[in-house]
């Protein structure tokens, strides 16, 4: 997650503190809107892609 905080400051000019806020903010919003997605998501922001792979192609039925 800190690699994304440290993109949202660097591409909005904001501070950490506010970007961690927006980061937890989207985080919670997506969760709450996906259902299933929580563990993914995180999963994604520890580097590991392949359990996002691997439900998106479930929902898709691939």
């Amino acid at each position: 997650m800190e690699q994304l905080i440290n993109l949202v400051t660097e591409k909005t000019g904001i501070s950490q503190d506010q970007a961690k806020g927006a980061v937890d903010t989207v985080m919670g919003f997506l969760k709450d809107k996906i259902p299933g997605i929580g563990g993914q998501l995180d999963g994604l922001l520890k580097g590991d892609v392949g359990s996002l792979a691997d439900m998106a192609k479930d929902k898709l039925g691939l």
